[in-house]
């Protein structure tokens, strides 16, 4: 088949990938007692091939940063040794396999709910005092993910979890623990500390570069990406001023010399139409010297022209991915896609939704 700039190879620092197309982090909900499974295994052996990158799950750094039900986690031994038999799975297909670490902060999504909803439940107000012990924990969780034997990691910024939290909301000090608060309004919110507005704000916008330095320190800076989500709650009305912070942790991370920014657009209402894709990244793109991973409704044609036109080096995908073990090789031939099923996007099942999608070939897939 003609090749097409979205099937492609491409070397990113030291590694060489077959093609643009990346296996974006998606929560499953299926690593029990937050240990990584043999059914973890399969699911990812599946959809490994040579020279593509995969990008696991998000990883909590620590007992108290996962947030969501039956996640895996990299604080403990017993973890990396979970985690190895699904590196080696993939490695053995040729694939590179890259870890996301997490901390999901107040996004506290209730195990019989499933939903994200600040409520009484939710975790207690982030200290001021605590804020090292969290730097120390995504240092030690990228530590023990090498350890696994993963290639590297991503850091996980954005989607309003912890570190995305921090300079986004304003998630300290605050008399109102039960609701976020934008950073633009800070000056007029009561603060309990009694810092001045300047300076938390600073300490807030440092979280993400301190965790980004200590990942690069522990395991090289070829070695670290970092997912942002640069827009308020996904949606395409972020301010200017949001946009701006979100372009300076970029530029900061480029002096970092991380390997990769994987950036997700801003979300659009289809109207029972396909959703347009926004391309308000430009800037990030520009401000980034490294590797650019886009990333938000994009299918083959979309992943073709943002490589075609340089707004983007790889397109990562998480539904289609998922509901197509096999989504390179379908893209290469023009096949049908199978349809995923969103009711099963977080149930618990070791099998249906998660490693029952089928290949090329098989009988197709009833959505």
């Amino acid at each position: 088949m003609e090749a097409t700039p979205l099937l492609t190879p491409y070397k990113m620092g030291e590694f060489n990938l077959a093609h643009r197309v990346v296996l974006a982090p998606v929560t499953r909900c299926r690593s029990y007692e937050n240990l990584a499974q043999p059914h973890n295994t399969l699911y990812y052996q599946q959809r490994a091939a040579p020279g593509v990158l995969l990008i696991a799950e998000a990883s909590a750094v620590s007992e108290t940063a996962t947030g969501y039900p039956r996640v895996p986690g990299l604080w403990s031994d017993d973890q990396v040794e979970a985690w190895k038999p699904v590196v080696d799975a993939v490695h053995a297909k040729g694939a590179l396999f890259f870890c996301q670490l997490w901390h999901t902060g107040r996004n506290d999504h209730s195990p019989t709910t499933g939903t994200a909803e600040f409520d009484d439940g939710a975790p207690p107000r982030l200290e001021t005092d605590e804020i090292p012990q969290m730097v120390t924990d995504f240092r030690v969780a990228a530590r023990n993910a090498i350890r696994a034997g993963f290639d590297g990691v991503e850091i996980h910024a954005a989607n309003g979890l912890l570190v995305n939290q921090f300079w986004w909301f304003l998630d300290i000090g605050r008399v109102d623990s039960s609701q976020p608060l934008r950073l633009d309004r800070h000056t007029t919110d009561g603060l309990s500390d009694g810092s001045s507005s300047s300076s938390l704000e600073n300490r807030c916008r440092r979280l993400a570069a301190d965790v980004v330095a200590a990942v690069v320190d522990e395991v090289g800076a070829h070695r670290v990406g970092v997912r942002l989500s640069p827009f308020a709650g996904g949606d395409t009305d972020s301010t200017d001023a949001a946009e701006a912070r979100a372009l300076h942790l970029v530029r900061s991370m480029d002096r970092f010399g991380v390997l990769y920014c994987h950036v997700v657009e801003p979300r659009t209402r289809a109207n029972g139409k396909k959703p347009a894709i926004p391309h308000r990244l430009s800037p990030f793109r520009e401000a980034f010297r490294g590797t650019f991973i886009v990333n938000g409704g994009y299918d083959r044609e979309e992943g073709d022209r943002a490589v075609s036109r340089g707004y983007a080096d790889l397109v990562s995908y998480g539904r289609l991915f998922l509901a197509n073990p096999d989504l390179p090789e379908r893209f290469r031939k023009k096949a049908e896609l199978n349809r995923y099923d969103r009711s099963t996007f977080y149930t618990s099942d070791p099998v249906v939704g998660y490693t029952d999608y089928p290949f090329l070939g098989q009988e197709t897939q009833v959505a």
